[in-house]
């Protein structure tokens, strides 16, 4: 049987649509110290740290961690943030080790691989959604909207201004129908977790413990040659259903139980189709999910209080990590002018590099 794996400290940087700081070592050391620091646990605890970094990043960590008593534990580079944040997990949860400091950095943003082809895709996904349910453009742009509207409320978000409908409509054409502030562009930051195992949590950790429930992982190779119905295989829904499924079937709980998620929303497009595929709504009924604000507060659901990639912007070495942190703030009811009431079941939804789907439901202990 797996162990549980537990939440019990976190630390973020603000997110930049510019580079940071040239001091990259001095990020890193703040980073990881406010993780440390909100978990009450000494650095000669941990049992590893699983690290995301490339280039003159990876080359900070070291000397970046020495100075807060982590320079000595076992360091593992781990390509994605999405990657970083699964395996370590499943070290906890197969008893690999007790504690890993995770940490992501990337101290500018990252250009991204094949945009013309993945405007095009999601174009073309967009009007077929459209066409297929009469949905409207409206719809798209109102979920930019609410992006912006919880990013006001998020500090660490590095898009914070606030958007009218009509500036969304209005803004650059990029892949019709959807506009400039309808895609997630990158970004730089740095976070930092703490995950431990229950043992662990109950000899060092005097403060709040976030539990994983189950988290699934699916990749699209995985499902390839299945039917599950969806004809949007362009931007890999039968993988995001897939995954959804698995976790609800581990956690023996239903989409219903969710009172706040993140999730990887690349466009507002994606975030509309996750609606369907996380189970939020019936295939076809996420239109009338966003017209009546089931998707943000007074809602049924929270859909990305943090601002989500929209507004924070996507970094690929740590906004797997974000989204934890942001997550495990709501559960915790620390989350300020964004916390979500009476929040107890939260989803976490995340696509990496390669297209495999991550998703981990967490709960209060």
């Amino acid at each position: 049987m797996q162990r549980c794996v537990n939440v019990i400290g976190v630390g973020m940087s603000p997110f930049s649509s510019a580079a940071l700081s040239p001091d990259t070592v001095a990020l890193i050391g703040h980073t990881a110290r406010q993780a440390l620091v909100d978990a009450g646990v000494p650095a000669s605890s941990l049992g590893a740290v699983y690290a995301a970094a490339d280039g003159p990043d990876a080359a900070a960590l070291q000397p970046g961690l020495e100075p807060i008593g982590v320079g000595q534990v076992p360091l593992r580079r781990v390509g994605q943030g999405s990657d970083l944040f699964s395996e370590a997990c499943q070290a906890i949860a197969q008893g690999q080790v007790e504690s890993i400091l995770v940490l992501g950095v990337q101290s500018a943003p990252t250009v991204l691989a094949d945009l013309s082809g993945r405007l095009e895709r999601l174009g073309s996904t967009a009007r077929e959604y459209m066409a297929r349910y009469q949905a409207r453009r409206e719809t798209f742009a109102m979920i930019a909207v609410k992006a912006r509207q919880h990013a006001a409320l998020n500090p660490l978000a590095a898009f914070q201004q606030p958007l009218s409908l009509d500036q969304v409509l209005g803004a650059r054409m990029l892949a019709e129908p959807l506009t400039q502030p309808q895609f997630a562009w990158p970004a730089a930051g740095a976070a930092a977790l703490v995950l431990c195992s229950s043992e662990f949590a109950s000899r060092f950790c005097n403060g709040p413990v976030i539990r994983t429930l189950a988290q699934a992982c699916v990749s699209p190779v995985q499902i390839a040659g299945a039917s599950l119905g969806s004809t949007f295989a362009d931007v890999g829904y039968d993988t995001h259903v897939a995954a959804a499924r698995e976790l609800y079937e581990q956690a023996g709980r239903g989409p219903q139980e969710v009172e706040v998620c993140e999730v990887h929303d690349g466009s507002t497009l994606d975030e509309l189709l996750l609606y369907e595929a996380l189970g939020f709504c019936l295939e076809g009924g996420a239109e009338k999910l966003v017209e009546e604000g089931d998707n943000t507060y007074g809602g049924n659901l929270v859909v990305n209080p943090s601002g989500g990639l929209l507004s924070l912007g996507q970094a690929q070495s740590l906004s797997a990590l974000a989204q934890c942190i942001e997550l495990t703030r709501q559960l915790r009811g620390s989350a300020g002018r964004r916390q979500v009431a009476n929040a107890g079941i939260a989803l976490q939804h995340h696509v990496g590099a390669t297209g495999t789907v991550i998703t981990t439901l967490y709960q209060r202990s």
